[in-house]
């Protein structure tokens, strides 16, 4: 396979909401063009928004009205996939001829997922991954996917497959996504920390695989203009930190901090074969005869009628 140029778009979700939000998405399209970008990923919960510091009004064993009206304008601001959101963002990856991996807050029914949607230039929205794990208070607002919406998309750079923030941490959920193939790992986030940074090393140099990281940028809440309990209030709310990665551990681009913006980095899937020359994490370097994992891909579904 030829060498192909992989982006990670840097934002942060508009506090005006999801309408400027994907408008802001929408404006990078000459720079996607200009890149050359094969693959583009953006940050969890980008389109939607990650409310960090919310508490949605809940105590232990009560929840008060204000809570109840916060996750109401929470869940009007998620989107339906699909939906015009999604045909808006299919038709930026048809333009840029780039597959894009966007992170959003979806809608089904009266339950709300962290979801990284898959986008190819030809077919449109092609795949979906529903965050299997939300991490902490997420747990409130965010509903748990099951192992239905675990896809691998081939791409023109290489095979894709998107794990979200804290499931990166997940090493049966990482060893899955290896069995499976994926050459390049989108990984939206809205995790800051120096850190993650080495979290997102260790999964290329492990997984043998090129790492696309996008995190979220926000400003500090004295600029928002809100109180966030316990946070310094000039501190930026989410840093930012893209970050792409080779798979031998090696920075190719980024990170960016504190800024809006576009990195990009040219890599060679035919690397990764000799990158796995002496470490196949789900081949010569597994032990079958001792550890096996199952992965359940089949749909959860709470109610099914029979007839």
């Amino acid at each position: 396979m030829p060498k192909s140029i992989v982006a990670a778009l840097q934002i942060g979700s508009s506090p005006s909401g999801k309408a400027d939000t994907l408008q802001h998405i929408l404006s990078f399209e000459s720079q996607i063009i200009a890149a050359g970008a094969s693959v583009v990923v953006m940050p969890e919960a980008v389109l939607g928004g990650y409310p960090k510091g919310e508490i949605f009004g809940t105590r232990l064993g009560y929840r008060l009205p204000e809570g109840r009206e916060a996750f109401a304008d929470y869940f009007n601001n998620a989107i339906d996939v699909p939906g015009p959101e999604t045909e808006a963002l299919a038709g930026l990856s048809a333009r840029t001829g780039a597959s894009l991996v966007v992170g959003v807050i979806e809608r089904s029914g009266n339950t709300l997922y962290c979801t990284a949607l898959m986008f190819d230039p030809t077919h449109g929205l092609v795949a979906k991954h529903r965050k299997l794990m939300p991490t902490g208070t997420e747990r409130l607002i965010w509903g748990q996917g099951d192992g239905s919406t675990l896809p691998t998309v081939d791409t023109a750079a290489g095979r894709i497959g998107a794990v979200i923030c804290w499931e990166n941490h997940m090493p049966l959920l990482r060893t899955a996504m290896y069995a499976k193939g994926v050459e390049i790992w989108c990984a939206p986030t809205v995790d800051e920390r120096e850190i993650w940074q080495c979290s997102m090393r260790h999964i290329a140099h492990e997984g043998r695989c090129f790492v696309i990281s996008a995190c979220q940028v926000q400003p500090s809440p004295a600029e928002l203009g809100i109180d966030v309990p316990g946070w310094d209030a000039q501190r930026p709310l989410i840093r930012g930190g893209s970050v792409i990665v080779g798979p031998m551990g090696d920075i190719l681009a980024g990170p960016l901090v504190q800024e809006t913006g576009l990195i990009t980095a040219t890599i060679d899937t035919d690397d990764l074969v000799r990158a796995r020359y002496d470490f196949d994490v789900v081949g010569h370097y597994a032990r079958p005869d001792i550890f096996r994992l199952s992965v359940d891909e089949r749909a959860k579904r709470s109610v099914d009628f029979l007839a």
